[in-house]
């Protein structure tokens, strides 16, 4: 990268559409049903950093009970952990391939001479239970392991936990794991029961029926429940394409009312030329990424517009604003417009502002009054002296006036930011590792 450029590309990431995960509801394993090592993987794939740690304990009445880690002890990065998820028809094809090159267990072959045809309904009866269970074990052991490694929602950090919730709805990422784990219990007891019927077979052509009976109901019940698998299969692809947000890395949020200009002071502090992708549940897209300035790397995100209302009465892609300043680290560029030109009067930004500023009063925070040579050439410049007519002239209090047409306050913002960034850093660094 040319050390003359102050800011490095802005890299884009986007979150697939796709549908909500409907879906017939079946009874799931508590997380305290799995013994030993299925508990310990679990929580370590939801919390990387964290399975060194025990998540179990003993109670003074002998007990053990999980304990849910604390925020310190949660960081991100799960869903890059998650494991690959076959489609249900490759699994099918693999499980019957590999079950049809089962054979019988090999016997004496002076006794299977002088046994006969008593022996030869033996080694069908032994072939058909052998090829039942191999089917069952191939369909159920693939299912097994995908609801032992899916973390648990409740371990994850904060953050991506609110990302499930806002990309699938509450309650839908545990419908399908709990759906898929319903699909393995009835696989394993079609299978146990027809292999179990076929072993007790007295001759060869009744082992041969029970096998085709039992290998037409494992697929039968394989069919009814495979769309558990294709929506699992559609939820990982769509948790593994979010990015990692490392919570070490200071990150600059751009927030603000919508159309204000958030967009375009994330390209001038960067010379890439990004898109803003859409969310699953949204027109309207969020950019994350990263600038470099000064050889040193900071994350950015560029987040929806909030508008004046209620939290209860908000969108889920205003909710995933919340989240982002309400479980990142992160610095604050809070946008205004009062030009008139975003859609929002300035006294519904005011008021929005005044909410987040003392909502937010932790973070670090810097504003910005975007389109400023618009609010220059504006008539309504003379107001009255109270709150609203000075906000209206000049924003808030120490803001800095941004014009991407005439280049003003461009450098200014550029030094600012960069100030802004090694404060939340200085900020990251001293604070206790957990």
């Amino acid at each position: 990268m040319n050390s003359g450029r102050a800011f490095g590309l802005l890299q884009q990431w986007r979150v697939p559409s796709g549908k909500l995960l409907w879906g017939r509801i079946g009874r799931r394993s508590s997380p305290s049903s799995h013994k030993g090592f299925g508990v310990r993987r679990m929580f370590s794939a939801s919390c990387p950093g964290f399975a060194n740690k025990n998540p179990m304990r003993s109670t003074e009445d002998g007990n053990i009970i999980m304990v849910e880690p604390s925020l310190k002890d949660k960081t991100t990065g799960a869903f890059q952990k998650l494991p690959m998820v076959m489609p249900s028809m490759n699994i099918l094809s693999s499980a019957q391939r590999k079950a049809r090159n089962i054979s019988p267990t090999k016997g004496n072959a002076s006794c299977d001479f002088l046994l006969g045809i008593q022996n030869i309904a033996k080694r069908e009866r032994n072939r058909g239970a052998k090829q039942l269970d191999a089917l069952m074990k191939e369909l159920a052991v693939p299912l097994r392991q995908y609801t032992e490694t899916f973390p648990d929602k409740r371990h994850l950090h904060p953050y991506e936990r609110s990302l499930i919730e806002l990309t699938f709805g509450q309650g839908n990422y545990e419908k399908v794991l709990e759906r898929v784990d319903c699909l393995r219990k009835k696989l394993v007891s079609v299978g146990k029961q027809h292999a179990s019927l076929c072993a007790q077979s007295t001759t060869k052509r009744e082992a041969e029926e029970r096998l085709n009976e039992g290998l037409k109901k494992l697929e039968e019940a394989f069919q009814v429940g495979k769309t558990a698998i294709d929506d699992l299969l559609n939820v990982a692809k769509t948790l593994r394409a979010m990015p990692v947000v490392d919570l070490q890395t200071p990150t600059l949020c751009l927030v603000g009312s919508p159309n204000v200009g958030k967009s375009s002071l994330v390209r001038i502090l960067s010379t890439g030329k990004p898109e803003v992708c859409n969310y699953p549940f949204t027109t309207r897209g969020i950019l994350m990424g990263h600038i470099m300035l000064n050889y040193e790397r900071f994350q950015v995100t560029d987040t929806p517009g909030l508008l004046t209302r209620h939290d209860d009465e908000r969108n889920n892609i205003e909710r995933l604003t919340l989240s982002v300043l309400s479980y990142l680290p992160t610095a604050v560029l809070y946008v205004h417009d009062l030009s008139g030109e975003c859609g929002t009067s300035p006294n519904n930004q005011l008021v929005t502002y005044k909410e987040m500023r003392e909502r937010f009063k932790d973070h670090l925070w810097l504003d910005v009054v975007s389109k400023c040579d618009l609010l220059q050439e504006s008539p309504a410049c003379i107001l009255p002296d109270d709150e609203f007519a000075r906000y209206k002239r000049c924003g808030p209090d120490g803001a800095i006036h941004v014009s991407i047409m005439s280049n003003q306050g461009v450098d200014e913002l550029k030094a600012r930011v960069h100030d802004l960034l090694l404060s939340q850093m200085a900020r990251i660094s001293s604070t206790p590792a957990g």
